[in-house]
């Protein structure tokens, strides 16, 4: 990797256990690849201390504060009140990681919805970008997003349709794109990324969870998402250097990053 493009990892739980054992050559790697920021978000309220101690004290490293619909079990209602008080105290780079699952069997959709809406408003109160998971549930975020009007941030590990792509672009959402770009099979999403306006995508990696082809069955890492930057600039006809630039400047722009 050309050491001269600095790269952002806009969506990684470095804070997972399966870091645990090797975190600090984790990030050893990801600088030698050019990685100069990782967003780290949240996924419950008992993760925040443990995010904000792998955040604290290394350069880089930006946290991110939400209630994650995958573990909506473990959530209760006074724990947007504690969000409330960790957006005001912590001053995270954004809010998230929150949304919308409706593929998971047994995530109550009337709840998930309780708990999104209101973290919406959060981030609308806080003026923070907003960090949303949308699986197969695009047009029902979609629907809130035109409801909550004056929000920003960005669908990660996006799976849906160009059109539902630009609709996000228009409303100020930006699209993660991540590993499963890399599989040739995925031919929808690679068309998105061919497609959409370059202005609107970010990279990330979402590990240690959806490695890219090259790594296909383990352990994902930040300094992988050279191999999605090198995808995305194949489909799009573009050098990594000009991808890279781009990307970089998006996901700055999108939290508010200082320079790299």
């Amino acid at each position: 990797m050309n050491p001269q493009i600095s790269l952002i990892d806009s969506h990684c739980h470095l804070d997972d256990a399966a870091f645990d054992g090797d975190r600090p050559a984790v990030l050893e790697r990801a600088s030698n690849a050019g990685v100069r920021a990782i967003v780290l978000p949240a996924v419950s309220a008992r993760h925040w201390p443990r995010l904000r101690e792998v955040a604290a004290g290394r350069d880089g490293l930006y946290a991110a504060y939400g209630l994650h619909p995958m573990l909506l079990p473990e959530h209760r209602p006074e724990h947007l009140a504690e969000l409330a008080q960790w957006l005001e105290r912590e001053r995270p780079v954004a809010l998230g990681e929150c949304g919308l699952d409706f593929y998971v069997e047994g995530l109550e959709r009337s709840a998930q919805l309780e708990y999104f809406v209101a973290q919406l408003r959060l981030a609308r109160d806080f003026d923070l970008p907003v960090i949303l998971h949308a699986r197969r549930a695009v047009d029902e975020v979609l629907k809130h997003i035109r409801r909550h009007p004056g929000l920003h941030g960005v669908v990660h590990s996006f799976s849906g349709s160009l059109q539902q792509a630009q609709r996000l672009w228009d409303l100020g959402f930006r699209i993660g794109l991540g590993g499963p770009l890399t599989y040739p099979r995925a031919q929808r999403l690679r068309g998105v990324a061919a497609r959409l306006p370059l202005e609107a995508i970010v990279l990330e990696t979402d590990a240690p969870d959806q490695p890219g082809l090259a790594r296909r069955g383990r352990r994902n890492e930040p300094a992988c998402i050279v191999e999605v930057l090198e995808t995305l600039a194949e489909l799009r006809g573009a050098t990594p250097a000009e991808i890279g630039r781009a990307t970089t400047g998006n996901a700055r722009a999108l939290f508010a990053l200082p320079p790299l």
